[in-house]
This record gives C-alpha cells, sequence and structure tokens, in this order.
C-alpha cells in the first residue's frame, strides 16, 4: 500500500494573519441605543404625542393664567393669598402626563402588537439591553421636550400674569425647581408605564393600569380611615408631584419635593425591575 502525501502550502515568511476579534460590549450597547433611537424618532406617534404634550402644558397654562388675570378684581382677599404664580402657570402638566404616559406604553406595546418585538429579539437576544436603552431613549427624549414646553409655559404664563403685577421671575424660590421638576417628574412617568407597557403587553391593559395607579388609587386610599388615609403621600402621583407644586418643606400629609421625587423615583425602578424579570422569563 502506498501513502499519496498531500502538499501542505507554505507560509511565506512575515505573512501575518488577522485575527478580528469579538465586538466590544460598549460598541454593541452603542449600536442598541443607535437604533433605538431611530426606532423612537421613526414612529408618527412620538412627534404628535409629544407635540400634543407641549402644546397642552404651554397653552393650558396660558388660558388658565388669563382667566385668572380676568377675574382678579372679584377675587376674596382669601383667594388672592393662596395663589400661586409658579404652579399656576405650570397647571398643563395634568394634561401632559397623559401624553407622555400613553406613550410610554406604546414605546413597547406597539411593537407586540405588530409582532416587531420577535425581529428585534432576533437581531439583538440581549433583552435586558434593549430594555435599558429603550428606557434611556425615550426617558432623555422625554426629559428635554416637557422640560422645554415647561420652561415655555412659565414664561408665557408670567408674562399675561404680570397684567396685575403677579407675575415672578425663574430665579424665585421654588420656580427654578418646579419647572424643571416638571420635566423630571414626566420623564419617569414614562418609565413607569414603559414598564407597564412590558409587562402586560397590551396597549389598553398597561394604559388602564398606569392611570388606575396614579388617579383611582389614590382617590380610595383617601376615602378609607385615617390609620390608612395618611399613607397616601407616598403614592406615585402624590409623592412625584411634590417637585413641581410642593412648598418645599415636609409634613405628615406631605413629603418634601426631593425626598418625593425619590420615592416616585422608586415606583419608576420597581417597574422596569418587574418587567425585566418578565421579559426574561416569557417568549418573545
Amino acid at each position: 500500500m502506498t501513502v499519496t502525501q498531500i502538499p501542505v502550502p507554505s507560509v511565506p515568511v512575515g505573512a501575518v494573519r488577522t485575527i478580528r476579534s469579538a465586538p466590544s460590549t460598549s460598541g454593541i450597547g452603542r449600536d442598541i441605543m443607535r437604533s433605538e433611537w431611530t426606532r423612537l424618532r421613526t414612529v408618527r406617534s412620538t412627534y404628535w404625542t409629544l407635540i400634543g404634550a407641549a402644546m397642552g402644558m404651554v397653552g393650558l397654562g396660558a388660558l388658565v393664567s388669563a382667566i385668572y388675570v380676568a377675574q382678579f378684581d372679584k377675587l376674596t382677599v382669601r383667594d388672592r393669598a393662596t395663589f400661586n404664580p409658579v404652579t399656576f402657570g405650570l397647571v398643563g402638566t395634568g394634561l401632559a402626563q397623559f401624553a407622555v404616559g400613553v406613550l410610554g406604553v406604546l414605546v413597547m406595546t406597539n411593537e407586540y402588537a405588530s409582532h416587531m418585538n420577535r425581529a428585534t429579539f432576533a437581531a439583538t437576544p440581549q433583552r435586558l439591553s434593549v430594555l435599558g436603552a429603550r428606557a434611556a431613549v425615550f426617558s432623555v427624549v422625554a426629559f428635554v421636550v416637557t422640560t422645554l414646553a415647561a420652561f415655555g409655559a412659565f414664561f408665557v404664563s408670567q408674562l399675561i400674569l404680570s397684567g396685575k403685577d403677579l407675575g415672578v421671575s425663574i430665579t424665585s424660590p421654588g420656580a427654578l425647581r418646579s419647572v424643571i421638576g416638571t420635566g423630571l417628574y414626566l420623564a419617569v412617568l414614562g418609565l413607569i408605564a414603559l414598564g407597564l407597557g412590558t409587562l402586560i403587553r397590551k396597549t389598553a391593559g398597561a394604559i388602564a393600569a398606569l392611570f388606575g395607579i396614579l388617579f383611582v388609587v389614590p382617590v380610595i386610599v383617601s376615602l378609607l380611615p385615617d390609620s390608612i388615609s395618611k399613607f397616601q403621600k407616598f403614592l406615585p402621583s402624590n409623592a412625584g408631584q411634590e417637585l413641581i407644586f410642593g412648598t418645599g418643606k415636609s409634613s405628615s400629609d406631605v413629603l418634601s419635593p426631593w425626598v418625593g421625587f425619590g420615592v416616585f423615583f422608586l415606583y419608576a425602578v420597581l417597574s422596569l425591575a418587574v418587567a425585566a424579570v418578565a421579559l426574561q422569563r416569557r417568549d418573545a
């Protein structure tokens, strides 16, 4: 039996083999963030919802301020004494939270409704990275847009209120905190909504759960005996809005502004944590 020798090509001296290294974790993170930013800004509902929130904040603040100025001469001394020009112009926050909350839910549930989530997780198996990037991109966009709208609402309302010498400047005590606090509150509210959308997956169910927590639960708790109702200051909306409408002091009934916001932020962390566990355990 003869053994056939198969010639092996020699490697030229000085030849260098280039080994391509695996992509770094930071590179993957940047790609996911870029993808989430592209996805968010190419959806029409993002523009319309945020524009509606901004217009609602500025428009409602201006309308309420104009009505107050028109009726100022008929107000009682007590009504004038309790008037706060800073928070008066930010009354549109109540309307904006509906828009931001709905958009936060849609950021996740739209993909489940169209089954695009399967393609997303097939392209990016790191589900927690997708959730984290989506939460980061959405919260930053919501904060920037609503904070700019809050500044606009403040300056427009103060311009109107100055007709009766009621306007104040942004440097007045609590003014800057309330304006920036509006953006912080709405951004964190959006994170709570995004977490609920991830957990529930259905748009109607997630929106109902969100506004039930924000508005229905506080009403129910307020009707309970004092031993229980005294804890209503720790409920999400009550705690979070202290940063906007709070007086700056804590008491037995309310939290101080930054403590209240801290409690509100913990609700967002809890919402996203539960959503992350469910996202990992369930099928796409």
